[in-house]
């Protein structure tokens, strides 16, 4: 009998992903660990690895199909796998109701036999004598959308009675639990953000402004949103509504510093890296996070607590043909340039090439931008949360600067920085402090070795 095989665990706070690639077909033999698809989380591109073997009777996904934890993938006949069952069957969809007749309704007749407690019902039940309200009607261009236009949930039929007499698409909720499993705190969390939002006046779900129909002015061309973007999008929105941000610019010579990076690139290039002023940005900004350990936090609202990390682990912003994707070096206060350089250069492959881990790019304490190999003079950098502070670096130009010694001005490599941090945890004084620092470190390498 065929074996269904269910998308396991991703990784932390994964709970689904997007299908770039199905790498089997039907009739192909499938080996345990075998990778059967490709898919892009809201973090990494990663392959999911079979744990059954046997021969491929049914593909059940296709590429662009948005997939979570516990759905089926594929069905395999001559399965072999431990501690793993067979999904269940799909349930059969409930018959649609007959529309009204225009005359007093006549009373409405049960025709579905009664489910069993301990039975999952998946089936989207709606009765004909309901009229069910979308409280977030007029506020999405499809506001007549109904639940089966949306993906079986996972639900119990309490709380699709709950979903229901709330107005509610059990189909629009996000489960929390296991395998996207609904709860009744999923549904009335879901119900609050949409009564919060259309009480903000016209707004759809997620707080935004309803758009207008483009299409009164012209031909337009819609796009789904890639998972890497859908995620950058979310996460600095909540950045930059939660954090008081505070912007600080400085500008750094970087004449010398230049020099001696040319001077030794090649030396750095033969051992694998690249020797480039981000790198040499990691390694200055690590040390002075130990100098400053209000900039190495985070904040525990919670707790009402604030969190200084013992490490020092830096996130570098790398631009990808799929969005931003912020790896991150470990233990950087502990490495020389030339190793910072090196995994630098690994970090910025993989993430660009789509090999990058979901764990090489978390437990970041302190993170930087570097926008200088495109252009611009200055930015404001979003603080990427839970961090409290990034750098920003932008292009270094040649400008004239006055020689107070010889009273007359000289070409110098002039670097603009950029710092943002969280005004909750760091005030103004301390961020001009920090950076600084930074830019005298820049200016005089020779503060490394004397702070450590």
């Amino acid at each position: 009998m065929p074996t269904d095989f269910t998308l396991p665990e991703l990784g932390e706070n994964v709970a689904s992903g997007d299908v770039l690639r199905v790498l089997v077909k039907p009739g192909d033999t499938l080996t345990k660990d075998q990778p059967v698809l490709e898919l892009e989380t809201d973090k990494a591109t990663i392959e999911v690895p079979s744990s059954v073997a046997g021969q491929v009777k049914e593909v059940k996904v296709k590429v662009g199909d948005k997939v979570k934890v516990g759905q089926a993938i594929l069905s395999v006949d001559g399965a072999a796998e431990a501690g793993k069952t067979a999904a269940p069957a799909k349930a059969a969809s409930a018959p649609a109701p007959a529309p009204p007749a225009p005359a007093a309704p006549a009373p409405a007749v049960a025709a579905a036999q009664p489910t069993p407690p301990e039975e999952e019902d998946t089936r989207p039940v709606v009765q004909p004598s309901q009229k069910v309200v979308d409280i977030n009607r007029g506020a999405r261009q499809t506001a007549e959308a109904s639940e089966p236009d949306f993906p079986v949930a996972p639900a119990s039929p309490s709380v699709r009675r709950m979903a229901r007499e709330l107005g509610v698409a059990i189909g629009q909720v996000a489960g929390s639990g296991p395998g996207g499993r609904i709860s009744i705190d999923d549904v009335k969390a879901h119900t609050k953000k949409l009564v919060t939002t259309v009480a903000a006046g016209g707004a759809v779900a997620g707080g935004a402004e309803a758009l207008p129909d483009f299409t009164r002015w012209g031909a337009i061309d819609r796009q789904p949103m890639r998972a890497v973007r859908r995620k950058t999008a979310e996460h600095l929105s909540a950045a930059w509504t939660t954090i008081p941000h505070v912007t600080q610019h400085d500008v750094a010579d970087i004449t010398s510093l230049e020099e001696l990076r040319k001077k030794y690139a090649k030396q750095v290039e033969a051992a694998g890296g690249n020797l480039t002023v981000t790198a040499i940005a990691v390694k200055i900004c690590a040390a002075a996070l130990k100098v400053f350990p209000q900039f190495n936090s985070s904040i525990d609202l919670a707790a009402n607590e604030i969190i200084y990390k013992k490490f020092v682990n830096i996130g570098i912003a790398v631009d990808t043909d799929r969005g931003l994707l912020v790896p991150v070096i470990r233990n950087a206060d502990t490495k020389s340039i030339t190793q910072i350089s090196i995994e630098l250069s690994q970090l910025s492959e993989k993430a660009r090439n789509r090999k990058i881990s979901l764990d090489e790019m978390q437990g970041g304490c302190f993170s930087i931008s570097n926008l200088g190999g495109i252009g611009g003079t200055l930015f404001t950098p979003i603080v990427n949360t839970p961090e409290v502070a990034i750098l920003g670096i932008s292009r270094a130009r040649m400008e004239p600067v006055y020689n107070k010694d010889t009273g007359q001005f000289v070409p110098r490599l002039m670097l603009p920085l950029s710092l943002s941090y969280d005004h909750r945890v760091i005030d103004g004084a301390d961020g001009i402090r920090f950076l600084r620092w930074v830019v005298e470190a820049i200016e005089q390498p020779f503060l490394l070795a004397l702070h450590g």
